[in-house]
């Protein structure tokens, strides 16, 4: 058992919890939630012995064998199977012992050392680590590969192979999904959920916490408190001290808003089923989470950009790829403001491809792009934060793309992000990653886009900043596309799923929950971690290539059709709403003004009668889409 009694910590000067006290049994799995520096990973750093206590106990069992990732790992000549295999402790000094009794010949301690081996699998340990790597997305070949040809964010990935490659009674997990895409973190999830040891897990995806967990420690206002349940269950509890407060009210209204509408418009077509029954559950949990999140740091919205045109971006029969290599083939889509669309695929299949091609034409091979004039892009990846000038603070970062704009204007708009104070002034060179991001985003939502393209974009950023993002994306104007492995963004903003195998992208019918069932169905990772982003040959029936391209383009005159109906419903609901809001005017049922009362009524009927003959139309254009 760990037991934390009226403990004390401090770093420099800023006191990170006090008076604390709890008691963690073995065999429970628990997360670690708070705000940026409230002391989560002090905890760990504690635990580990890296620091020291100002005041009380932490006590923890002798015997126990802790594991954890480290956060760096040097460019080493080892293959990356070894570095895995190097996390079993026991297994390695078993294994130099070995080596040391077969250079002395000593064959009775071998034959003692080998029955050891045998006794904690240790013959079995290869595969294992194979297993680990296979499963956090490495190919066969990759296995073999030295550590130091791998990219800082692979090398993370071999730290927590590494890591859960320990026979470990405690295991402490800061971030591990933060450098997986979606399919690694299925599996990690179920990885996690059979672990027989004690776990303490930093996270900042509600999903996996939500899935593992069976308590939360929340460090809030220099206190740890151990709520029972998962993650969920502490929002509730939380959210119950909260409920009371006006303001809470009054955001959980604004939030539910925008997925109400969409629920209400679409519940009774078959088409739209999956998305409408997504957005019922989003809107279940979000009464529950959204006063949980009323004193969040983080509030911000989209600005509504300049021009929004039908359509924004037309893609038709593209090859994408690189140099003489193809890597999506036979590619179409339209895109129009509303488009709320989330690709899914395994690591390697091409997402971040087919994000350069809606993005630019870098990658086009073939094929047509055409953008609308008036098209603004807005592109979040990872990348990005690389291109941030170090010395420059963040508000010199936006008054150099927009000297217009007045000081105070962007300190305002800045604090919306957790910028405060002085922090608007300090160069970002030693900025948190989180931070960073947040200043990515800042830059690209200021340019007012009307397409926004998100590559992971909640690497880094805490649970009060994801929802923030979920939520300002709900009022999105613009078209949206976006790849995350954070179920509760995709969940929370995605109308539809693009699935990017086999060089195609095809829709998606099911959710999330489907996908992951594709992927425990689907075939393994080919080399590279996934279907190889290699050259295609295309060996299809020349008749057949041109019947499917008339059919594509048949839908992408029927999506355009949906688009513009669906755009001009958009418009006379809003002027539905404003004749309401006139008609709440009591002036207006004097006698003197009959006249003007009976014309807007007649135009509030027109208007009523304009958008169910459109919802009609809609409803046939959907079914044409669906049979099609």
């Amino acid at each position: 058992m760990i037991r934390i009694d009226e403990l004390s910590i401090r770093r420099g000067p800023r006191l990170l919890f006090e008076g604390s006290t709890l008691a963690i049994h073995p065999g429970q799995k628990i997360g670690v939630t708070g705000g940026n520096g409230s002391g989560k990973s002090s905890l760990f750093a504690l635990i580990l012995g890296e620091m020291a206590i100002d005041e009380g106990r932490l006590e923890l069992p002798e015997r126990w064998t802790i594991a954890h990732v480290a956060q760096e790992t040097p460019a080493l000549e080892c293959s990356a199977i070894d570095l895995v295999m190097d996390g079993d402790r026991a297994l390695r000094q078993l294994q130099q012992v070995l080596r040391e009794a077969e250079e002395a010949e000593d064959g009775v301690k071998q034959g003692m050392l080998y029955a050891e081996l045998e006794a904690i699998d240790g013959f079995n340990a290869r595969n294992r680590a194979a297993r680990l790597m296979q499963g956090l997305g490495f190919s066969v070949e990759q296995e073999e590969q030295r550590v130091e040809s791998f990219s800082g964010g692979w090398r993370m990935r071999l730290n927590l192979a590494q890591a859960l490659m320990a026979r470990s009674d405690l295991l402490l997990l800061d971030e591990p999904t933060n450098h997986l895409d979606l399919d690694a973190v299925f599996w990690l999830e179920a990885w996690l959920k059979q672990y027989k040891g004690t776990l303490l897990l930093i996270s900042h995806d509600r999903d996996v916490l939500d899935r593992v967990i069976d308590g939360t420690i929340h460090i809030e206002q220099q206190q740890m408190t151990l709520t029972p349940g998962n993650y969920s269950a502490f929002e509730r509890i939380r959210a119950e001290r909260l409920a009371q407060q006006q303001v809470a009210h009054q955001r959980q209204q604004r939030e539910r808003e925008h997925m109400h509408h969409f629920v209400e418009r679409f519940r009774a077509k078959a088409t739209k089923a999956k998305q409408v029954q997504s957005r019922i559950k989003a809107l279940e949990r979000m009464k529950e989470i959204a006063p949980a999140h009323v004193d969040s740091p983080f509030h911000f919205q989209f600005f509504q950009p300049q021009k929004n045109p039908h359509p924004l971006l037309t893609i038709e029969e593209a090859a994408a790829g690189y140099g003489e290599t193809r890597i999506l083939d036979h590619f179409s889509l339209t895109l129009n403001p509303g488009d709320r669309i989330a690709l899914l695929g395994r690591n390697g299949a091409g997402k971040s491809t087919l994000m350069k091609l809606l993005s630019n034409a870098q990658t086009l091979l073939s094929g047509e792009r055409n953008e609308a004039q008036a098209l603004v892009v807005g592109y979040f990846a990872q990348h990005q934060l690389e291109l941030l000038d170090l010395k420059a603070s963040p508000m010199l970062h936006l008054q150099r793309n927009h000297p217009e704009a007045t000081e105070q204007g962007l300190r305002n708009y800045l604090g919306g992000f957790g910028f405060n104070g002085e922090r608007v002034f300090e160069p970002v060179g030693p900025f948190s990653g989180g931070e960073k991001a947040r200043l990515v985003l800042a830059l690209i939502i200021y340019q007012r886009p009307n397409l926004l393209l998100l590559d992971e974009p909640t690497n880094h950023l805490d649970l009060e900043m994801r929802h923030a993002l979920t939520v300002a994306l709900q009022a999105f104007e613009g078209a949206l596309v976006v790849v995350s492995h954070d179920r509760y963004l995709l969940e929370g903003v995605a109308d539809q799923f693009l699935l990017v195998a086999d060089h195609c992208a095809t829709p998606f019918a099911g959710d999330l929950n489907d996908y992951a069932a594709w992927l425990r169905s689907s075939e393994p990772r080919q080399k590279g971690g996934g279907p190889a982003e290699g050259a295609v040959t295309v060996s299809r029936n020349k008749q057949q290539r041109q019947l499917e391209a008339e059919q594509r383009r048949e839908r992408v005159a029927l999506k355009r059709k949906v688009s513009r109906l669906e755009g001009e419903i958009e418009k006379m609901e809003q002027q539905t709403a404003a004749i309401e809001e006139r008609l709440s005017d009591a002036a207006l049922y004097l006698e003197e003004s009959r006249e003007k009362l009976a014309q807007l009524i007649k135009e509030r009927g027109q208007l009523e009668e304009g958008v169910e003959k459109r919802e009609s139309d809609l409803l046939l254009l959907y079914e044409a889409l669906e049979n099609g």
